[in-house]
């Protein structure tokens, strides 16, 4: 049996990620799915048209979707389903602007996602992330460690990207860390930051430091204003990609993501964004990683302050 992987959503967003998943040449199916009829079709030929010229043999199918659930049969067997569907955001608007709207949505999605393809991981990109991945892991009743969210790789890249800048080393030399909410209780985590292996604090001031979290914080928000029309969809399509290929082959790899945290870090009961081992079954365990106590005492009231928003979800 192939491996296979869907990516539901046709917009800038879930077009990059199947680009990005065929092209690693890893899954033999990449299904992409999406309301406006045609246009999934239309990019998947588009993009099997690539192949010859990128050398990859993964066949991407594109499928129109049905506000009954036709066309979902397509997604049978998928052994990773990304969700991607959801409007992004406008200029001005929070990620929790986007609450209700994304909502009904992600629910859709995710029963059918349970309906058609019971045994697969489920990887959830839509915002606002925290709440929506924990609303898919109810609308599918998966277990949790199937179910997890994209944010934690993107403001981690974001962050190592702004020290790079700064400090005018290569990004591969920059190692940095962002756990708690995709939003305004996000958690960079300067004391596991590391430039040429040693501390970011010994590399810039405290001040600068600050200057870059909040600019990594605001990431996303940066990129919306800028484009006035969408919201980021390189960085995150990279970082949805590169989680799907670590399940796809059971890599163990260590990923910051948004997982179901059970006792890690005295949080128990709420999605979050911690680091976390990944493979074949979603998350294999939280991995927790020591930190000084003004980044604990931030991911506890990032876990309250999530957990708040998440338990008004089970209504949506």
């Amino acid at each position: 049996m192939g491996k296979k992987v869907t990516v539901v959503g046709a917009g800038f967003y879930g077009s990059t990620t199947a680009q990005r998943l065929a092209e690693y040449d890893v899954f033999d199916t990449v299904v992409i799915t999406d309301i406006v009829e045609g246009k999934p079709a239309g990019l998947a030929l588009d993009l099997n048209q690539s192949r010859a010229i990128e050398g990859f043999e993964t066949k991407v199918v594109g499928v129109t979707t049905g506000p009954n659930g036709e066309g979902y049969e397509q997604i049978e067997g998928s052994d990773v389903v990304v969700i991607t569907a959801g409007l992004p955001r406008k200029p001005g608007m929070s990620r929790m602007d986007l609450l209700e709207t994304n909502a009904k949505i992600v629910r859709q999605v995710a029963e059918n996602v349970a309906k058609y393809a019971p045994n697969a991981v489920v990887i959830v990109v839509s915002n606002p992330l925290d709440e929506m991945t924990a609303l898919a892991q109810l609308a599918t009743q998966f277990p949790k460690n199937r179910v997890l969210g994209q944010a934690g790789m993107l403001d981690t890249a974001r962050f190592s990207n702004f020290v790079a800048e700064a400090l005018n080393v290569p990004v591969a030399s920059v190692r940095t860390l962002t756990l708690g909410s995709h939003g305004d209780t996000m958690v960079p985590v300067p004391s596991k930051s590391t430039v040429n292996g040693k501390p970011l604090r010994d590399a810039m001031p405290a001040e600068q430091i600050e200057e870059l979290v909040v600019k990594t914080r605001n990431g996303g928000a940066e990129v919306v204003a800028l484009l006035k029309t969408g919201s980021a969809y390189y960085a995150p399509s990279a970082a949805a990609a590169r989680m799907a290929k670590a399940v796809a082959e059971d890599s163990g790899d260590v990923m910051p993501v948004c997982a179901w945290v059970d006792g890690e870090y005295g949080i128990s009961g709420v999605y979050l964004g911690v680091e976390a081992e990944i493979g074949a079954e979603g998350v294999k365990r939280v991995v927790e990683t020591d930190l000084d106590a003004d980044e604990r005492a931030s991911l506890l009231a990032a876990a309250e302050a999530v957990r708040a928003k998440q338990g008004d979800i089970s209504s949506m």
